[in-house]
């Protein structure tokens, strides 16, 4: 089916011819005699597109427009009239209608106007399903009292144009908390640009930040906007700002100082309006005495300073991220679902994580694989996330034997099986992990009596 098509008329003739033609050419139809009628039908059957007259008897074309729009602002509407003049059309343009289109109807004209219409409405849903989805993969995951203070303050700064300068470990998530301030912002509909300030090479920063003109030099066979000019009336999140050079610092200062810069081989002066949210996981103050990081670009920068915390400073949170990677990763791949135990979970409340949030996506990834059973047990999780491993045990045991022969043979034999476990059973990758000959590994493995699982 092309689509459902609602008409609004209040002639009977043409509620019929027009139901006709359309049914011919694939549309489902429904029609309405008046406004109020049409009103009712829509929230009835939330059509794809309405066909509406202008000049009804009641409420007329305008006024249902205004309260078909209040309600359902995606809904496509095409308005039809007998008697149109251009401050009509321009009225009903304003309100919100896709096309205007006079009578008599022209067949090839009116299927041109109701398929862009209905084009360019399932773009509208493709792209606030994408919105959908961009707010869901940078959401703040948890309820600690860090996260919960953090998110209060985002909720207050993000409405303002105030730069924001977010501190944090690698792997803590400053990115979310970045992207999260755009969407929250009035500039949210505007683009969010991101500079990745350790990637760009020196030689390059101002032809990636300003962008060059055609000829500008070797290679520019055309001309290109830069980071701030796609960022205009936007924001710009510059991504680890302390791995910037000195040189690109000074250039960087420049254009945050005056808003407008030219081109790469350009004369002309371009204005920007930019919101800067900037982002590091140095201790920039220690850089600037170090001499590596420019004190008036700190202090620029450094109108609003936020702090994501470290994961083993919210290990609270642990399980909620856990459940929301299970399902992410879920989403994208064809596994059949798994649950995580409560002591597993305890067991990775106890782990340091310096790698932070990041580290424990990857090992939730690699136990959703690695497991066999459908819910992940203490015993799955591998060293050195296992604060009570099999090793530790091991290593535990073997003070309560008489020989270093026989300390060193335990210790061995659960070092070996924890590692099979590790890597599901497969020799060869087991024997190169722990460094050993893939056939001396097979005899240790016959001689202690470990179940040899198939590679």
């Amino acid at each position: 089916m092309a689509g459902t098509v609602l008409v609004v008329d209040d002639e009977t003739s043409i509620l019929e011819s027009l139901d006709g033609i359309l049914s011919d050419e694939g549309f489902e139809v429904i029609t309405a005699e008046g406004g109020a009628d049409a009103l009712e039908k829509i929230q009835e059957m939330i059509p794809d597109l309405v066909l509406l007259d202008i000049w009804m008897p009641g409420m007329d074309g305008i006024e249902t427009l205004e309260k078909i729009k209040e309600g359902y602002p995606y809904l496509q509407v095409v308005m039809m009239s007998g008697h149109g003049n251009i401050e009509t059309a321009v009225k009903a343009t304003r309100v919100g209608a896709y096309d205007f289109i006079e009578k008599p109807l022209s067949l090839e004209k009116l299927l041109l106007s109701i398929n862009n219409a209905l084009g360019y409405y399932r773009l509208e849903e493709e792209v606030s399903l994408l919105r959908e989805r961009e707010k869901d993969k940078y959401n703040l995951t948890g309820n600690s009292k860090a996260i919960n203070q953090l998110r209060e303050q985002i909720r207050i700064v993000a409405p303002t144009n105030a730069w924001v300068l977010i501190s944090g470990e690698n792997g803590t998530g400053k990115e979310i908390v970045a992207h999260t301030i755009h969407r929250l912002s009035p500039r949210s509909r505007k683009p969010m640009v991101e500079v990745n300030c350790a990637a760009i090479p020196e030689d390059l920063i101002e032809s990636e930040l300003f962008g060059h003109e055609k000829g500008a030099f070797t290679g520019a066979s055309t001309m290109r906007k830069g980071k701030f000019d796609k960022a205009h009336e936007g924001t710009i999140f510059l991504d680890e700002i302390g791995d910037m050079s000195l040189k690109a610092q000074s250039k960087t200062l420049r254009i945050l100082q005056e808003q407008k810069f030219e081109r790469v081989g350009g004369t002309r002066t371009i204005k920007v309006d930019v919101r800067v949210i900037a982002a590091t996981n140095k201790d920039l103050e220690a850089e600037i005495e170090n001499g590596t990081f420019r004190e008036d670009l700190y202090f620029r920068l450094n109108v609003i300073p936020m702090r994501v915390p470290p994961l083993r400073e919210r290990v609270e949170d642990i399980h909620e991220l856990v459940e929301e990677f299970l399902k992410e990763f879920l989403l994208n791949t064809n596994m059949k679902p798994k649950e995580v135990s409560e002591e597993a979970v305890s067991i990775l409340q106890k782990y340091d994580w310096p790698g932070n949030v990041r580290e424990l996506k990857n090992l939730v990834e690699r136990l959703m694989i690695m497991t066999p059973g459908e819910v992940i047990q203490a015993k799955d999780v591998p060293a050195p996330f296992n604060d009570s491993s099999d090793i530790r045990e091991g290593f535990e045991s073997a003070y309560i034997v008489d020989t270093l022969k026989e300390a060193k043979g335990k210790f061995e034999k659960v070092f070996i099986e924890s590692k099979l476990r590790e890597f599901a059973g497969n020799i060869s990758q087991t024997a190169e992990a722990i460094g050993i000959e893939r056939s001396n590994l097979h005899k240790k493995i016959k001689a202690y009596g470990l179940a040899l699982h198939s590679e």
